[in-house]
């Protein structure tokens, strides 16, 4: 398990004065790349061998938000690897030490040049030490959606979107898609399924799906094909 304590910044806010889902998002994606630099796996050694972890699926439970000043601690640890996909899960603790936020996560092991999934080395491995998953309904990783949705004006994708892998970070998704939500909607779940990159200068065609307690976002293609679809659900009163 890597963990690591911070404090919730004015930046990392939503119009609520609480983290933002988009900030939960950042702080989770550096608190994997901080275990995987610690264990020596990480940005550099992936890069030497052409290989990189592309996310695959989110879900996220939020029980509570921290607000302005609250002091954190976010954790991860891995808990399986099959074949190509490495398994995570994430959480947030308060001061007090309880678990107000927690994820699951699926990656894929990609070989950049060969454009394939490949298998993690050994050394990978060896150096990931698998823990027991964390306690939480676990959601299938295919969103499913509605008939019909309701498309909206298409976006072009720009340079503040790309990540360190030249395309949209998956956290910058997140933050498109709730663009579409109304004005009163706190999130108490989000899922994220990932189907193809997003490239500079790509166009964007969001498609939304509203039901009760719950909005669908569809972020395509041109032709109709998701580059990511993301799934919000209302928090309960």
């Amino acid at each position: 398990m890597y963990t690591f304590q911070s404090r919730v910044r004015y930046s990392e806010l939503d119009p609520e004065r609480k983290l933002s889902i988009a900030s939960v998002v950042d702080y989770f994606q550096d608190c994997s790349t901080f275990h995987s630099e610690q264990l020596g796996v990480g940005i550099d050694y992936l890069e030497e061998r052409n290989m990189v972890w592309v996310m695959s699926y989110w879900q996220i439970v939020i029980d509570r938000y921290p607000k302005l000043c609250d002091n954190i601690t976010v954790g991860t640890y891995p808990y399986e690897f099959k074949g190509f996909m490495g398994y995570r899960n994430f959480f947030i603790r308060d001061e007090a030490g309880e678990i107000i936020i927690r994820a699951n996560s699926i990656w894929s092991l990609m070989d950049r040049k060969a454009g394939r999934p490949v298998r993690p080395t050994e050394e990978m491995l060896a150096a990931y030490r698998l823990e027991q998953k964390l306690s939480m309904d676990y959601e299938p990783r295919k969103i499913v959606l509605p008939a019909a949705g309701i498309r909206k004006a298409p976006f072009v994708v720009a340079k503040q979107h790309l990540d360190s892998n030249q395309h949209v970070n998956n956290g910058q998704y997140i933050y498109m898609a709730q663009d579409y939500l109304p004005g009163d909607f706190s999130i108490g779940q989000m899922r994220a399924e990932y189907r193809k990159s997003a490239l500079l200068h790509d166009c964007i065609v969001p498609e939304v799906f509203e039901q009760e307690n719950q909005v669908s976002v569809s972020l395509c293609d041109e032709e109709g094909q998701p580059f990511a679809v993301v799934e919000f659900r209302k928090k309960k009163q």
